[in-house]
């Protein structure tokens, strides 16, 4: 199946939100703004078009690293698969405006990054890059008990 591969340089909207699924696995989700920027004839300078917001999802060791390191308003490069859903709920009856005659589910459109990758955007600061090692156990060839 073909999936759209895309690079998005933007700023994070959101912290990171940071869970475990019951499976175990780790999960970090967080929204990323972009704006596109113009050059003004007029004002001979950059002026702000519009904004994309993106909602993007990590997995795994990717998750655990965005949710130590990403930061509200930090500006991230993200490269991986987009996505767009259209989404739909129901409206709660006490909650919709009177006289709007809106009835039925509420829809919306979003679009999804599952991110394979995400730094920072060094054309607009400095990083300073810290390994993560996992422990790994290592195991004895004839036995297969754990070294120490």
């Amino acid at each position: 199946m073909n999936e759209t591969w895309t690079t998005v340089v933007g700023n994070a909207a959101t912290r990171p939100d940071f869970w475990e699924t019951a499976a175990g696995v780790a999960v970090a989700r967080f929204r990323l703004a972009a704006t596109v920027r113009r050059w003004d004839r007029k004002s001979e300078g950059w002026v702000d078009a519009y904004t994309s917001f993106y909602t993007v999802w990590t997995w795994r060791t990717l998750a655990a690293n965005v949710a130590a390191s990403v930061s509200l308003g930090e500006p991230l490069l993200v490269h991986g698969t987009l996505r767009v859903r259209e989404r739909e709920k129901e409206r709660e009856r006490e909650k919709a405006p009177q006289g709007t005659g809106e009835s039925g589910p509420r829809r919306w459109i979003t679009a999804e990054i599952d991110a394979v990758a995400v730094g920072h955007d060094l054309t607009r600061g400095t990083s300073a890059f810290r390994r993560v090692s996992q422990a790994k156990p290592l195991l004895n060839v004839p036995t297969g008990a754990t070294a120490r």
